[in-house]
């Protein structure tokens, strides 16, 4: 149990810098210059719902792979929330086209990078935690 609280709560500090750094990048307008128009606001009705999904995608940390590895542990499992992000959120949810391409052609590129920024996070948290 304890192993899972830990994995959660690092989900949950890896899904905030998740949010910064996809508000950062919207703020000093580095996505809106390569066209893609991912921009976001702190307030806590964004950053609930981002910092929760950040700690529930912590807990596939859990999964027994590359244990010694923890930051390319990191860096593999980012590309879970990544790939329900670019073929089920997008444009199921949010009727922005497969891969969120609607949004602007680098749109992978950047949910594939603020992705890594939560999975870099999250096992730097856990190995520090461990």
């Amino acid at each position: 149990m304890k192993k899972l609280l830990i994995f959660f709560a690092a989900g949950c500090l890896g899904g905030l810098a998740n949010s910064i750094a996809v508000w950062l990048f919207g703020y000093f307008e580095i996505t809106t210059a390569l066209g893609v128009s991912i921009a976001s606001t702190l307030s806590p009705s964004w950053l609930y719902p981002r910092i929760v999904w950040g700690g529930i995608w912590g807990l596939v940390f859990i999964l027994p792979i590359f244990k010694s590895k923890i930051l390319l542990k990191g860096a593999i499992l980012s590309l879970l929330p990544t790939i329900v992000q670019l073929f089920i959120v997008f444009p199921l949810k949010a009727h922005k086209g497969i891969a969120g391409i609607d949004l602007g052609l680098y749109t992978p590129v950047f949910v594939l990078f603020f992705n890594w920024v939560w999975g870099f996070i999250t096992a730097l948290t856990i190995k520090f935690e461990s």
